[in-house]
């Protein structure tokens, strides 16, 4: 078992210590470089076209390609789609993706390198969301039932020489897991960690493991907690991260930026998808910018620091400060930044009226500017001593995002009160760049609960781009809620309608819902559930035909697609009046 020595904080940039895993000839985790994949999102029995889309994942540098496998069928067709890779050149590791039948599982491990299997569906029948009250005992027989199911299938994928991915969704959470934990963060770790106990029972180590939620902030402490229940009980899996139903453009590409960079910044994650409601090969590039963003703090210049006392990473819980005008306090985090006409947009403060000045020159009411070597016990005592004064931090450090906190942390155990706003200066060519960045180094600070307000500057973009930025990193936090949000999954082959036309058409009739969150999803295997997080869902429930959620209550069934748009708005009109 080859593992590596590492030493995560908070401050300082360190791969997490696992295992290494095999998938197709390509190595995940331990020394190697985090991977990037993505998954098509043709039927799979279409072998034509889902080699014609792996090609295109692949010319982009995805490292790894999943495709469905609602049956035995499409996990034996598996073996053609691999053979016509092979004979055009390309051996890219194929990964299928299973969920409701365990016997399709063990089809799949003759044929694709890696079998992803869901917890929540493996061996429970489909989330009905009704609550059992097990005893010890009834629970314990559920759990035996599983080990002896799961060990069969690890069994094959041992005699073939296949890994597994272990990957939990929020959405999907068995009946049986909810009814003993709830939904809870720790819920969602125990449905990975029942699965897991039995791998390294079976002494099976060529596993990778993942939990996904639509709900960055949820993300990223269930996978923290997820990495100390593992280290306590002697686990090193390699990670695989993502945010499902992130959606698509900006909106999708901050969030999953966000919830993603959170986890890779503390040196979590060791293969990663960054799921849009696009071309599965858009995918590739956001993932492999993200990848080697974070990558570049390796080696960094060490940063000194210390974490806050009572500071909790796995239940964050936003910084008390005093409010300053509207910055700090019970407030929402404010933005800085250029004048525009969008409404949506404008910032709290226009950045060229910001003036801020050193500690040595400031005076009372004034906006502050510190970085943390700034931070000397003087300059302390001076930042104490003034009132109503909002501090401005920034950094230029290889590792803002270490920096930056080691800066609120010192802050708070000196008992400094300002709130802060973080002011982050980039030199990026494109907006794009712009944006995965800023949302990688903002988000996580957000989820700490350090931040009271953003100010990003970057040499290109206007002022309308740059803080459409800022808003849409508050809202994917869900630190401040500014327009709608869509929950929508990145499509593969079980999806029952277009779901990107689709997509674009209910943001057309409802963007002007602000606050509203509304899901999108191409199937049942975690619409249903997302729908808990979601005000209202879509969600495909045969070829043509849409069922509508109301959270997590399906309240019109199999509406035929050309009208189920309408039928959305109704409902939702209805239930505003």
């Amino acid at each position: 078992m080859s593992t590596r020595q590492t030493d995560m904080n908070l401050f300082n940039y360190r791969r997490r210590n696992t295992v290494e895993v095999n998938v197709g000839g390509v190595a995940i985790g331990c020394n190697n470089p985090v991977r990037v994949q993505s998954m098509t999102n043709t039927g799979t029995m279409d072998t034509e076209g889902s080699v014609e889309q792996v090609l295109r994942i692949v010319d982009k540098g995805g490292e790894l390609v999943r495709l469905t496998t609602q049956g035995n069928r499409e996990a034996v067709n598996m073996g053609s789609i691999k053979q016509q890779l092979v004979a055009r050149g390309c051996n890219v590791p194929l990964v299928a993706d299973v969920h409701f039948n365990a016997s399709v599982a063990d089809t799949a491990a003759q044929y694709a390198d890696k079998v992803r299997v869901n917890p929540g569906n493996y061996v429970d029948t489909a989330r009905t969301f009704k609550h059992i009250d097990y005893t010890d005992a009834e629970y314990a027989d559920e759990l035996k039932r599983l080990r002896e199911r799961f060990v069969t299938f690890l069994d094959i994928c041992k005699a073939e020489g296949k890994a597994v991915r272990v990957g939990v969704n929020h959405g999907s959470l068995s009946d049986r897991i909810m009814s003993r934990y709830g939904d809870t963060p720790s819920g969602v770790v125990e449905s990975c960690m029942e699965f897991l106990r039995i791998c390294r029972d079976e002494n099976f180590n060529n596993v990778v493991v993942s939990i996904k939620t639509s709900n960055t902030s949820m993300m990223v402490t269930t996978v923290r907690l997820l990495v100390r229940v593992m280290a306590a009980e002697g686990i090193s899996y390699p990670l695989h991260l993502g945010v499902t139903e992130a959606g698509d453009a900006e909106d999708g590409r901050i969030k999953s930026a966000v919830g993603i960079g959170a986890l890779l910044a503390d040196g979590i994650g060791d293969t990663l998808r960054v799921s849009l409601a696009e071309a599965p090969e858009n995918e590739i590039p956001v993932a492999k910018e993200l990848a080697s963003y974070v990558a570049c703090r390796a080696n960094q210049p060490y940063i000194d620091a210390a974490v806050a006392p009572g500071f909790n990473y796995e239940e964050p819980v936003r910084r008390a400060t005093v409010a300053v005008g509207a910055v700090g306090g019970t407030n929402v985090p404010v933005v800085v930044g250029g004048a525009v006409e969008d409404v949506d947009i404008t910032p709290d403060f226009i950045a060229a009226d910001v003036h801020p000045v050193a500690v040595e020159a400031a005076t009372d009411g004034a906006f502050v500017a510190v970085d943390y070597a700034a931070l000397t016990a003087e300059n302390i005592a001076k930042i104490k001593s003034l009132e109503n004064i909002v501090l401005v931090a920034s950094s230029s450090h290889v590792n803002p995002v270490g920096e930056l906190r080691a800066l609120v942390h010192k802050l708070i155990i000196e008992g400094v009160v300002a709130p802060v706003v973080i002011r982050r200066a980039y030199n990026e060519e494109t907006i794009e760049s712009l944006r995965i960045k800023a949302a990688a180094d903002l988000g996580v600070l957000l989820i700490d609960g350090l931040v009271d307000g953003l100010w990003i500057e970057n040499s290109v973009g206007t002022a309308a781009e740059i803080n459409a930025i800022a808003f849409g990193i508050l809202q994917a936090t869900r630190a401040r809620i500014s327009k709608t949000e869509y929950i929508a999954c990145p499509g593969c082959g079980r999806t029952m309608y277009d779901l990107q036309g689709t997509l674009a058409r209910i943001k057309a009739a409802t963007a002007h819902l602000k606050g509203l969150k509304i899901g999108v999803m191409g199937c049942i295997v975690n619409g249903p559930g997302e729908m808990a997080d979601a005000d209202y869902g879509y969600v495909g429930a045969a070829r043509g035909k849409v069922s509508l959620y109301r959270r997590k209550e399906c309240v019109e069934k199999n509406i035929p697609e050309d009208e189920a748009i309408e039928r959305l708005l109704q409902l939702i009109d209805s239930d505003r009046k």
